[in-house]
């Protein structure tokens, strides 16, 4: 009877070697944090233009429309009853009375809100008033503004 010492010759089981991804992952996250910018989230502020051009002269057909500070319009010195934007363009085509080349002078109080103003927008839009334009303080104007109480 012969024996067999030979031990039976099992593969070995395959693993998986994670040394080398560890390194490659730490290399990667290294390249990222030194590449990465970190941007900070603030406020949005907005500093609104004064114009030192000379002051436009009076054209007789324009159509002034203020907007104060607590959503109130006032078109040609007529203040108006309603704040909706169908006040409005009522408030604009009897201001126009039919005249479509009229120009819009929005002059909008600085505490305003953008509503308030893009209302007026829509309105000249549904009137058919295309020729809009803003009114702005010179910079004489603001300093003599600022300095009375």
């Amino acid at each position: 009877m012969a024996m067999n010492f030979r031990k039976r010759h099992q593969p070995e089981e395959p693993e998986i070697n994670l040394i080398p991804f560890i390194d490659v992952l730490l290399v990667v996250l290294i390249f990222l944090v030194l590449t990465t910018t970190y941007s900070k989230l603030t406020e949005l502020k907005i500093n609104l233009p004064t114009a030192n051009a000379q002051s436009a002269k009076p054209r007789p057909h324009e159509l002034i429309v203020v907007v104060t500070a607590d959503g109130r319009y006032v078109i040609n010195q007529r203040v108006l009853d309603g704040r909706s934007v169908e006040s409005i363009a009522v408030g604009l085509s009897t201001a126009a009375s039919g005249d479509k080349s009229s120009v819009v002078v929005v002059t909008a109080d600085a505490s305003a809100t953008h509503q308030s103003v893009i209302n007026v927008m829509d309105a000249a839009r549904r009137v058919g008033l295309s020729q809009l334009t803003f009114a702005t303080q010179g910079q004489a104007d603001a300093g003599a503004a600022q300095a009375q109480p």
